[in-house]
């Protein structure tokens, strides 16, 4: 299951990851629609998140400014304690103590979304 922020990664880096795990015979999952902002996170969404044993969320630095790859990477999160699934995360041109330790462009977007 890959998870990422199709503006930061779509057309490039999530598409070519998506091709070649398909042609080595990784079955992936890779949501083609754009999601409308102001719409409700779907159930399907989080059922599909559920179904998959690997999980990849790719972490550009828009990442986070998106709730709904915030809500997904929270279902992953459950899922790797409650079902065993494993994560993978890509780190693609951010340093991963950015998001771990949610500093530089990862701080600023979590600030404001605690305003909101």
């Amino acid at each position: 299951f890959l998870s990422f922020r199709g503006p930061d990664t779509r057309a490039g880096f999530t598409d070519h990851l998506y091709t070649r795990l398909n042609d080595a015979g990784v079955h992936t999952f890779k949501d083609d629609e754009e999601l409308c902002i102001g719409e409700g996170f779907t159930s399907e969404l989080l059922q599909a998140i559920k179904r998959w044993k690997i999980l990849i969320p790719i972490f550009p630095k828009g990442y986070a400014s998106s709730i709904w790859c915030l809500k997904g990477l929270v279902q992953m999160v459950k899922c790797r304690k409650n079902e065993r699934q494993k994560i993978m995360p890509i780190f693609y041109s951010v340093a991963p103590s950015e998001v771990q330790h949610q500093i530089g462009g990862y701080a600023k977007t979590f600030r404001s979304h605690e305003k909101k």
